[in-house]
């Protein structure tokens, strides 16, 4: 499906999104190290898993009220949010106040508005493109993201350390912007029956609470669906890692390290320039692959593409692990991209695919599950490598994309004996 015959939501979401992502992608990478070099790797690793622990809550939150209140509401709310967060953000590292605690108050505000944004964003695609190009959409959507992560951290990079201020001012400004576009150009996509039904009930918090407990109660007995989620949540574990164990990790292994030498000419990188080029090299390869590699996955049972995807993630858990070589952690990572770029769009469409349209908020919300949770709990990798050592931290993450593989396998095998069952009713 060409974007020239995209909904013009679509569109619009598209630009207004790539611009407010390659602002966030400016600063976000350093925060693990920023947290961890102000409070400590242990202190760091519990007060990230505290802060994804309200995006966890917020996220099912937000895919009731993506149903319940509709798509555009929802989002154009969270990115305002965002932009206000990140200004306090911004004014707590100033050069007139500098305040740690404010600033990891701010991260948490605006991860729980990000978890209100995504299952709305999600759903809208939903609504308004066909299931058979649904993964494409996804696709497209994922490489604007991973755009951004090729440019903001190269920009990072370059001005995070002497203009931290100025990022988050930019990335404020970006929010609110954002913010303002959703607000003015693009219209309602949830199914009106679905908002009308609901909203004509004048509900207590009490009520609101009970219903979105009940309506979610519905999904959790959802075998298939569960099991999904709890595969993505190993899964997650090990791919959030990206912007937490690897920048601390790269940091302590790469110190002046010649990456290029030619005669008395050669280049050398410490260790945050290291990880900026990884997250790089991540970013540019889903960009340049991810539309490509989600064709070709398409040809393949998605059984195979998803318990292979995870199977790869934990080899380059093992790579990344056993070297502290410049170009063995950039091969690490060519294959923990492919890895990621293996599942991209197919697994958005296999959640689209098994939701009923009128709790398609939900659903999404409580498939990104899968990240919250996993980002919840991925942060007790930083002090682990205190406890068990480097090593046996990317064993343990290495250990969790396996069984994230075989429950994989489960699942698919419960979904396809449930649909041969449907199919002879």
């Amino acid at each position: 499906m060409r974007i020239r015959d995209w909904d013009r939501n679509l569109k619009i979401r598209l630009g207004g999104e790539a611009l407010a992502n390659i602002s966030f992608w400016m600063f976000f990478p350093f925060l693990a190290i920023f947290f961890s070099d102000e409070f400590g790797k242990t202190t760091a690793g519990l007060l990230l898993i505290c802060s994804q622990f309200f995006s966890v809550i917020a996220n099912l939150f937000g895919g009731y009220c993506a149903d319940l209140f509709g798509r555009k509401r929802m989002m154009v709310l969270s990115a305002f949010g965002q932009g206000i967060a990140f200004l306090i953000f911004a004014i707590s590292t100033s050069p007139w106040f500098f305040s740690p605690v404010l600033g990891f108050i701010c991260f948490t505000v605006v991860s729980i508005f990000g978890s209100l944004y995504w299952p709305a964003s999600q759903a809208m695609i939903a609504d308004v493109v066909d299931e058979k190009n649904r993964s494409s959409v996804f696709a497209v959507f994922y490489t604007s993201i991973n755009i951004a992560v090729v440019v903001g951290p190269i920009l990072g990079g370059i001005f995070y350390a002497e203009h931290r201020f100025e990022l988050l001012l930019i990335t404020s400004f970006a929010m609110v912007l954002l913010g303002f576009i959703l607000f003015k150009w693009i219209k309602e996509t949830a199914p009106m029956q679905n908002r009308s039904s609901r909203s004509s009930k004048s509900l207590s918090s009490l009520q609101f609470l009970r219903n979105q407990f009940k309506e979610y109660s519905v999904i959790a007995q959802d075998k298939v669906f569960m099991l999904f989620i709890l595969a993505g949540i190993l899964g997650g574990i090990t791919f959030m890692q990206l912007d937490l164990l690897f920048p601390v990790y790269t940091k302590e292994v790469i110190v002046n390290q010649t990456i290029i030498s030619l005669g008395n000419w050669h280049v050398q990188l410490n260790g945050e320039q290291a990880f900026g080029l990884l997250i790089s090299e991540n970013g540019l390869l889903v960009s340049l692959l991810t539309i490509a590699v989600t064709g070709w996955m398409s040809r393949f049972n998605d059984k195979i593409v998803f318990v292979l995807s995870s199977f790869i993630y934990g080899v380059s858990m093992i790579l990344f692990g056993v070297t502290e070589w410049i170009w063995g952690l950039i091969f690490a990572m060519g294959l923990f991209t492919f890895a990621e770029l293996m599942v991209v769009g197919i697994q958005q469409n296999f959640i689209s695919k098994i939701a009923p349209e009128h709790m398609r908020g939900q659903y999404f919300a409580a498939a990104s599950l899968r990240f919250t949770i996993g980002r919840m709990i991925a942060p007790i990798s930083i002090p682990l490598t205190e406890w068990i050592g480097n090593s046996a931290t990317f064993v343990a993450l290495c250990l969790f994309a396996w069984i994230s593989a075989v429950l994989y396998y489960v699942m698919f095998t419960l979904f396809e004996r449930k649909s041969t069952k449907s199919a002879t009713i």
